[in-house]
């Protein structure tokens, strides 16, 4: 099966890596108690015939919803829980943890192949009426899998309001105001994606130079032409995944040498297909993070409340940028503080009434 564009690639390349654009099943809870100790769970949903629900339950050890998401690191976990509702499969894996430092050593999640780093502290603080929690888990970036830093093409701020939503830019302004902003925004995020794509693939090539049989040049004289070939390679697109990418290189120089590249059913195609992979997995990640902290919620942080429950998004752009954190301060209220408040305060008025009388009946 041969690709004629660099989205055919990335959507072979999805499929075949299976990796985690299937993350919009995985969902991910962290409950916070007051001794310090840590629970997390993280389920997904599949869809599985009446056949394979079967096979599931006659499986050896416990069952599993399958296919597993590719993106969960199943050596955290020691719980494991499947439900079945009509065709819909859902399995939650589990663990408590006697601190967050230690719940961070078993982070659930891969990102292309590799565990996503984080590293968690639980702050209390005694304030006699009510103790303190603040929680903070912070994903560690992974902008550095993108060879060109995005900041080079746009300023910090509007990199890190493009994919976090922080800081604000556009608070204040009006809808027509903020839809300008954003347009002026979208085409540097997107050169930057297109210079990315690009270059992984010029060097994926020139790091497989030796595999192309008659190249119409030399890795010298490529690797000069790299600025003209990207310039010409994008001329009339806006976005390289609408390029047609054999043609373009068979345009540029009158041969068919570097089709093998762009063929998924080659060595060299396949593993540039990867490459490609690995960028765009960053993108398509996502997975919703659920907190539950001790007592009343008071801070959620960027996160929302709803009831008990914050809820943030743990998604790919937001690790691009910077380091995502995730945080949030509750109270527990001391009722036996105000109780033994209110009774010194009552036994003190009492004294205060006591001596008082026992004065005015001595003047008496």
């Amino acid at each position: 099966m041969k690709t004629n564009s660099f989205s055919g690639l990335l959507l072979i390349a999805t499929i075949l890596l299976a990796s985690c654009s299937d993350s919009n099943n995985v969902k991910m809870h962290t409950t916070v108690h007051k001794d310090g100790w840590c629970d997390r769970e993280i389920s997904y949903s599949t869809i599985m015939n009446q056949a394979q629900r079967d096979s599931m339950m006659k499986g050896e050890g416990a069952p599993l919803a399958y296919p597993i998401p590719q993106c969960l690191n199943q050596e955290a976990f020691m719980g494991t829980h499947t439900e079945m509702d009509g065709d819909t499969v859902t399995t939650t894996f589990s663990r408590s943890f006697r601190t967050p430092e230690e719940m961070c050593q078993q982070t659930p999640l891969k990102l292309n192949g590799a565990r996503l780093q984080s590293k968690a502290t639980l702050d209390k603080r005694f304030r006699w009426f009510y103790t303190e929690y603040t929680f903070q888990e912070t994903f560690t970036c992974v902008g550095d899998t993108f060879k060109l830093a995005a900041t080079d093409y746009a300023g910090k701020d509007v990199v890190s309001y493009w994919f976090t939503g922080q800081p604000n830019l556009v608070q204040g302004k009006s809808g027509a105001e903020a839809s300008e902003m954003l347009s002026q925004m979208e085409p540097k995020i997107t050169k930057w994606l297109n210079d990315n794509l690009f270059k992984t693939c010029f060097d994926f090539i020139v790091n497989h130079y030796d595999s192309i049989a008659n190249p119409p040049v030399s890795r010298e004289r490529f690797i000069a032409l790299q600025d003209s070939m990207a310039k010409k390679m994008l001329e009339g697109h806006d976005d390289i995944l609408e390029v047609k990418p054999t043609e373009a290189f068979r345009d540029f120089f009158h041969s068919d040498a570097y089709a093998m590249f762009f063929d998924e059913e080659t060595p060299c195609g396949k593993k540039m297909n990867d490459e490609l992979a690995s960028r765009m997995n960053i993108l398509w990640f996502s997975v919703p993070y659920t907190l539950s902290m001790p007592g009343t919620i008071v801070d959620a942080g960027t996160g929302t409340i709803r009831g008990d429950v914050i809820y943030y998004p743990l998604t790919g752009e937001r690790l691009i940028p910077q380091d995502y954190v995730i945080s949030a301060t509750s109270r527990v209220t001391h009722i036996w503080a105000y109780i033994l408040t209110l009774f010194v305060i009552l036994l003190a008025l009492g004294s205060t009434f006591f001596i008082w009388r026992k004065s005015k009946g001595k003047k008496d």
